[in-house]
């Protein structure tokens, strides 16, 4: 009796369901970085959008629209919540920003930082935003030039700026900030687009009256999710249990596919398995630098 070829033992025929099982994994992560992402950020900014306008049209009197790191009742901003409206002319940029820079939050669109005050108001404010992922917001932060306009809006009104330069790791640091006067600062990652090596900022003056502020949140209360280039790991447990689940999901396509054939267990398997990839692949995406 002749031997079996080779790709026909089971061995073979095992790997070779294993390797595909990990490309449409792959794919899925692939898929939910680039077009699942950007739509997410679409739909999150969209939503965004009339609720900030909405808080912003009540006035100041009603306190709707954030002017500090506090709610009314002096508990810390909800991370995601929208807290002013960014706009770059030159850019053709205009984005809802929401309370907080961790990975998670900056999916939604860019994210101020929390130790530091809003834009408008005395001191440097820092806002963080996405290059390469989940809208990119930031993608052509780099190409902002000296004298560049950058209006902000927020709770108390709306904000001028004036770039002042684009700065790389190594470049000099702007000038101390006068007392009484405020800067805003973006950042984003430099370097290749998903494998960044450092970190990009865009300094730039405010030209309208710097408004007062409350009280921020001190540096060493920030969560560490919420440091540059930090990843979000807050849903660590849930994707351990969506990972057991998919462990499942793969040994019981392959027992599909030997008990009755390739394209019964493809059928079967395929659409429980791009399901659990994608929910596993939003909170791996998690776990990545929050500006990448």
């Amino acid at each position: 009796m002749a031997a079996p070829l080779p790709l026909s033992r089971p061995e073979f025929r095992l790997a070779g369901q294993v390797l595909g099982i990990f490309a449409v994994l792959a794919l899925t992560f692939l898929i939910e970085l680039t077009v699942l992402g950007n739509l997410r950020h679409d739909r999150d900014q969209a939503q965004l959008a009339p609720q900030f306008r909405i808080e912003l049209a009540q006035g100041p009197d009603f306190g709707l629209a954030p002017v500090g790191p506090l709610d009314d009742a002096n508990k810390p901003l909800t991370a995601g919540a929208p807290v002013a409206l960014l706009e770059i002319p030159a850019l053709h940029l205009r984005e809802v920003v929401v309370e907080g820079t961790s990975s998670t939050t900056t999916m939604a669109g860019p994210g101020h930082r929390r130790d530091t005050p809003l834009p408008g108001q005395v001191g440097i404010s820092v806002i963080a935003g996405r290059r390469a992922t989940y809208g990119e917001p930031f993608r052509s932060l780099g190409q902002l030039h000296a004298g560049d306009q950058i209006t902000v809006t927020t709770g108390q009104g709306k904000h001028s700026f004036k770039v002042l330069d684009v700065r790389r790791a190594g470049d000099p640091l702007p000038p101390a900030l006068p007392s009484g006067q405020g800067r805003l600062t973006l950042v984003t990652t430099d370097g290749p687009a998903l494998a960044p090596a450092d970190v990009l900022r865009v300094d730039a003056k405010l030209v309208t009256a710097a408004q007062s502020r409350p009280a921020q949140l001190p540096t060493a209360a920030l969560p560490a999710a919420d440091a540059l280039m930090a990843g979000d790991n807050s849903g660590l447990l849930d994707l351990v249990g969506w990972s057991m689940l998919l462990v499942a999901a793969a040994v019981a396509t392959v027992w599909v596919r030997f008990q009755t054939g390739l394209w019964q267990a493809w059928v079967i398997g395929l659409p429980v398995l791009v399901a659990l990839g994608l929910t596993m692949s939003d909170q791996i995406a998690a776990l990545l630098p929050n500006m990448l």
